[in-house]
Formats: structure tokens, sequence, C-alpha cells
């Protein structure tokens, strides 16, 4: 049970605000979002997704930059909160299109007819796009492309050698196409976050894959969907030994340790031939999600070396390899690593005649950070960090082992679009005809993004 929800911009404006049991102050966007700004409690330099002040739990997440936030004085699940608001989300997108400050502004009548269909009296109704079809009666208000932001190479689809950017899934679920005519389509996703973390040697110490199979279908009178898998998927260890499943890392099998499916997807053949059979609802859903811990090869390699050059004085020299083809591209590249409190100044070195790079020390909270725009597969990148150290500081703390103490992790976030290291793939996706010149548009898109990827000095 929730009493308000408020939608933020990051500049705290208020976009949209709803009031549903009139137990929590009117003042409660403001509290909470001074609060996040300028959170520094217990060293965290950003506030949690949920905290409590003067007895009013504010629960939030993030999406695309704007803030979903829910209060609330009583004591409900935080994570059935959480999850209600990264559907209130999902189901806002579904019906405008695309979610921005924009969008939702625009289209306001929309958001609130949808909030109170979703939520009455703060308690949940339904997040089905599909099941709010019945009730809502507003169209949303296109917003002009040349105000949308821009997408990069992770927001292509493939089908075969034709390219589809990521702005075709930025139709509402509701609104009509131009001349009354529908394109039929259907848009799949495999979204694999990887988190790593490497020995200060380079050994990896802990490796895992949260993935989901996505799906957005366009699909006139809902038909059958057969989605094949891999054949040599395997879910669980099947009683093999940590050795065994170890060695199957190379063999091609594919070992997930748990998934999950829509309620939709009907699992009659999966465990004789990997299909799924389901019918698509409205809008976007997850398929499938799925965890993997088998051992897999990290697109990318990073090597940090520290060493005194002069009188308080060190060098940072940052290596990073991309053990992905060639032919691949990872784009937003951003690596960031703490230096030592006593760290005054930096001054950095790149290669000769490299584009696209930025680097920049963040004197506040005593911080390297390294931007590549672009990354190529097979290509090895450098950066050299001369740091200065205050004069302050104690001579006998100076030498390279206290430096390497304070130093670090490197940390890592990156987008590799068409790339995925689990291996999982959709053989083929299978339509129900209706006729035979019935031939829809099958799209797919393969994004591997970092969870958390950490490599210890």
């Amino acid at each position: 049970m929730i009493s308000q929800f408020f939608v933020l911009s990051q500049r705290g404006d208020n976009i949209v605000f709803r009031d549903y049991r009139g137990e929590v102050a009117k003042g409660s966007a403001e509290i909470f979002f001074r609060k996040v700004k300028f959170w520094k409690e217990d060293g965290q330099e950003e506030a949690p997704p949920v905290f409590n002040v003067d007895g009013v739990s504010y629960f939030h997440v993030k999406v695309v930059g704007l803030l979903f936030v829910a209060t609330t004085r009583v004591n409900v699940s935080p994570s059935l909160v959480l999850e209600l608001l990264q559907r209130i989300a999902r189901v806002i997108k579904d019906y405008l299109g695309v979610l921005s400050e924009d969008s939702l502004r625009k289209s306001f009548v929309l958001v609130y007819e949808l909030l109170d269909e979703v939520i009455d009296f703060g308690y949940m109704q339904t997040t089905s796009s599909e099941v709010l079809k019945s009730y809502i009666f507003n169209e949303p208000i296109v917003v002009d492309a040349a105000r949308l932001q821009p997408l990069g190479p992770a927001a292509i689809f493939m089908q075969g050698t034709k390219r589809m950017p990521g702005t075709a899934i930025t139709k509402s679920v509701v609104a009509n196409e131009p001349g009354g005519r529908k394109r039929e389509e259907i848009f799949v996703d495999i979204i694999e976050k990887i988190s790593v973390t490497f020995s200060s040697s380079g050994y990896i110490l802990t490796s895992e894959i949260d993935g989901t199979i996505q799906m957005k279908s366009y699909l006139t009178g809902n038909p059958e969907i057969r989605l094949a898998l891999n054949e040599d998927l395997s879910i669980g260890r099947g009683g093999e030994s940590a050795n065994d499943y170890r060695s199957s890392y190379g063999s091609g099998a594919v070992i997930l340790d748990d998934c999950n499916f829509h309620e939709s997807v009907r699992l009659d053949s999966f465990d004789m031939d990997r299909t799924l059979a389901l019918v698509p609802p409205d809008g976007e859903f997850p398929v499938m999600n799925y965890r993997m811990t088998q051992e897999f090869k990290p697109p990318f390699h990073i090597n940090c070396l520290i060493e005194e050059a002069g009188h308080l004085k060190a060098e940072v020299i940052l290596k990073v390899r991309a053990e992905f083809p060639s032919n691949i591209t990872a784009n937003t590249v951003v690596l960031e690593m703490p230096l030592p409190k006593y760290t005054t100044r930096a001054s950095f070195e790149l290669e000769p005649g490299v584009t696209g790079q930025r680097t920049d020390f963040k004197g506040a909270n005593k911080k390297l950070e390294w931007d590549l725009e672009k990354f190529v597969g097979g290509v090895e990148h450098t950066l050299r960090a001369k740091l200065t150290f205050s004069q302050e500081l104690h001579e006998l703390w100076f030498n390279s082992a206290n430096i390497i103490k304070e130093a670090g992790p490197v940390s890592m976030t990156f987008t590799i679009p068409m790339y995925n290291v689990s291996r999982l793939q959709v053989k083929y996706l299978q339509i129900a005809k209706k006729s035979s010149s019935y031939n829809p548009y099958r799209w797919m898109r393969y994004v591997t993004q970092a969870n958390s990827y950490v490599a210890r000095i």
C-alpha cells in the first residue's frame, strides 16, 4: 500500500504527482529530492533505493534520468514497491512510446488516467498494458523526433543484414499509424549485464551474467509465437561435479544456473527442443530472465601498474584490451579509479593520434576518470597518469606499497551492441501465419553491458 506517487526530473522538477491516501505531507517531493541530492551518509555517494525520513518511507528507482518515487507510512515489502515502480515506468513507456520529461508533460492526461487505473486508494490493481487497454481512452501526443535523445549503435536492431534504428520501438501500443495502417513487426532483445572481479594478478575471482530476453510486439491479432534457443542449453548443474561444470567453457554448451519465464510462456516442448511458445501481450515484457556463473571470456582485460616517479610523485599505467572480435565495437566505455587521499594533481598522457578519448581528475573525491567513445575489438589502449602528492605527506608513508593500498580498484562501465558473452542465442522466431502472404518483420538485438566490472590493484 502506497500513499503517494510522483515523478521528478534530474533538476528536481515535479512532473507527475498523485496523492492516493492523504497520509503524507504535500512537501514530500521536495524533502525527497533534497535528501537524495545531498546524500552523504555512511560514506555513500548515492542514496539507497529505500530510506526513511520522519516516519515516511521513500522508495525510488531511476529510469532514463527520471526519478519514480513512492511514499508510505506503513510497513510494506520494499521489493514489492520497487517492482511496482519499475512496472509503472514500463506501462507509461508502452502507452507514450517514449519515456522522457517532454513526453510525460505533453501526455499528462493519459499518464494520470493510467495511474488511476494502475493504483486505487494506494493498492495496486494491474500493470498489464493489455488489460489496461479496456479502460484507457486517451491517446498520447507524439513527441517531435528532433527532440528525442540521440541513440547510439546499441539501439540498432537487425534482421539478417537489414538494420533498424531503436526509434522503431517508440510507437505507442494505442496510437494509430498515419493512414490507419499498422506495420506488422516484433522486436526481441537479449540483454546481458555482466559482473566480473579480477585479482591484482589478472585472474578472474568472480564472474556472473544476469540476462533477459525482452520482447515488444506490434502484431495484430496476437498470433502464437515460437522462439527457439540453443539446443545444447542446460539449466542447473544436473549433478555434474564442479570440475565438469567449469570445463564446459569452450565446448559450446550454454549452462544457466537458473531462469524464470513470463506467465504467457508455455514450456510444453522446452525440455525436448528448447522452444518457447507464447501469445505475446501488448507492450514490452521479459520473456525469460536467467543467471549464469559458467566460466566465460570477459570482453575486456584490465592491467594497472603504480610506481614511484620521484619526490612526492607517482605514475599510474592503465592498460585495457578488448578481447572480442575486431568487427565489434564497444560504446560509452568509462574507467574510474580512486586515488590516494593525498593526491593534489594529476596530469594525463594518452597514446599519440587517438581521438574520442577524454581524461579527468575529480579533485573533490580523488578519482581518475577515463572516457572512450568507441573501443574496437582486439585493440589495446593505454593511459599514463602522473600523480603529485601533498607536501603535508609524511616521508615515511611515501612508498609504492602504501600508494597501492590507498588506490583502486579500477571499475569499468561499457555497452557492446550485437555481442553476448553467454552464447545464448535465438535460433529462430516463428509466427503463426494468418495467410500465405502474412510475413511480419522480425528484429533482433544483442546488448552486453557492465553491471560490476572491477579489477583490483
